[in-house]
C-alpha cells in the first residue's frame, strides 16, 4: 500500500500538468455526482429539515412501499419506459445513418453545411425548443397548417395525450441527431483507407463497402454507446417533459423524473418519498447497465469493463 502511494505521488510530480487538467473533471464528478449520494439516505427516513438527515426518524422501506402501491406507479413506470424505448429505437440508429451518409459525401462545402445545420438544434435552449414545439403544434401553427392542407383537422396537438410521445420522441431525435453523429464520424475517420481499396479491387460498390468495411469499423463504438444508452433507459430528463406536458397529457407524458419534480418540489415538498422514487429509478438503470455490459461482452466482445 505504501509503495503504491509513493508510485502515485512520483507520477503526479512527473506529470503535474496532466493531473491539473484532469482535476476540474474529478472535482465536478465529486461535487455534483458523488457527494450528493450522501443525501440518498433520506429515502429511508421521514426527513425533516429542522432535524437534519441523521436526526430524522428512520422508516426503512416505507416510502418505497408507498410508491409501489400508489396509483401513479404503473403510469410513470410505463411512460418512462415507453418514451425511453422509442428514443432508443428511433434515436439511436439515426446519428449512425447520418454519420455514414456524411462520410460518403465528397463535396466538402455541402458536407460542412449539412453538419452545421444538423448540429444547431443541440445548442438551442430547451426552453426555446419547447416554446417552438408548443407554438408549431397549437391551432393555426405550422404543423396544423400542413395537416389541414392534406385534409386533416386543426387541433391543439399538445393537448391530446395520444400525440405526446410521438411529438416528444421525434423532436428529441431532431435535437440530438447531428450532435450525436460526431462520435461516429470520429470513429469513421479511424478506419484504414486500405480496407476500402481492397474491397473496391474485389468489385464492391458503395453499399457493399459500407456493409463490409464501414459498419464493422463502427461496431465497437456502437456497442459501447448502446450499453451506455441502455444503462440510462429509465432516465428521461424532466425539463422538456415539464415544459411540454399539461394535466390533459399526464396519462402518457408523466415520467418518473417529472413525478419526482412535481411531488418533491412543485407541490408536496415530500423529499423522502421522492428521493425513494429517484433511488428506485437509479437502481433499475444500474441493473440495466450491468446486464447490457454482460450481454455485449458475451456476444460481441465490446464492453465498458
Amino acid at each position: 500500500m505504501a509503495h503504491s502511494i509513493r508510485v502515485l505521488l512520483d507520477d503526479i510530480r512527473k506529470n503535474r500538468a496532466i493531473y491539473l487538467m484532469v482535476l476540474p473533471v474529478v472535482l465536478y464528478f465529486f461535487i455534483f455526482k458523488y457527494f450528493p449520494m450522501y443525501g440518498a439516505v433520506i429515502a429511508f427516513k421521514d426527513f425533516s429539515p429542522a432535524k437534519g438527515i441523521w436526526g430524522s426518524d428512520w422508516v426503512g422501506f416505507q416510502h418505497f412501499k408507498d410508491f409501489f402501491q400508489s396509483y401513479y406507479f404503473v403510469r410513470v413506470l410505463r411512460n418512462t419506459f415507453l418514451i425511453s424505448f422509442y428514443n432508443l429505437i428511433f434515436g439511436f440508429p439515426a446519428p449512425i445513418i447520418l454519420a455514414i451518409l456524411l462520410n460518403e459525401l465528397r463535396q466538402k462545402l455541402f458536407k460542412s453545411i449539412v453538419q452545421t445545420v444538423s448540429y444547431l438544434p443541440h445548442f438551442i435552449s430547451i426552453v426555446v425548443i419547447s416554446g417552438l414545439i408548443i407554438d408549431f403544434t397549437n391551432r393555426g401553427g405550422i404543423v396544423n397548417s400542413i395537416i389541414v392542407f392534406f385534409g386533416g383537422q386543426d387541433s391543439a396537438l399538445m393537448n391530446n395525450a395520444e400525440n405526446f410521445r410521438t411529438i416528444f420522441v421525434s423532436t428529441s431525435v431532431w435535437q440530438e441527431l447531428g450532435w450525436s453523429s460526431i462520435i461516429y464520424l470520429a470513429a469513421l475517420s479511424g478506419i484504414n483507407p486500405e480496407l476500402y481499396e481492397a474491397v473496391r479491387v474485389d468489385g464492391a460498390g458503395r453499399f457493399r463497402q459500407i456493409w463490409s468495411v464501414t459498419l464493422p469499423g463502427l461496431i465497437p463504438t456502437i456497442m459501447i454507446l448502446l450499453i451506455l444508452r441502455i444503462g440510462g433507459l429509465m432516465e428521461v430528463g424532466f425539463e422538456k417533459v415539464v415544459l411540454l406536458y399539461n394535466p390533459n397529457t399526464y396519462e402518457t407524458a408523466d415520467v418518473i423524473s417529472s413525478f419526482v419534480y412535481r411531488e418533491g418540489l412543485a407541490q408536496g415538498n415530500d423529499y423522502s418519498y421522492t428521493t425513494a422514487v429517484g433511488l428506485f429509478q437509479s437502481m433499475i438503470n444500474f441493473i440495466l447497465l450491468i446486464s447490457a455490459n454482460s450481454i455485449s461482452r458475451r456476444f460481441s466482445g465490446s464492453r465498458l469493463w
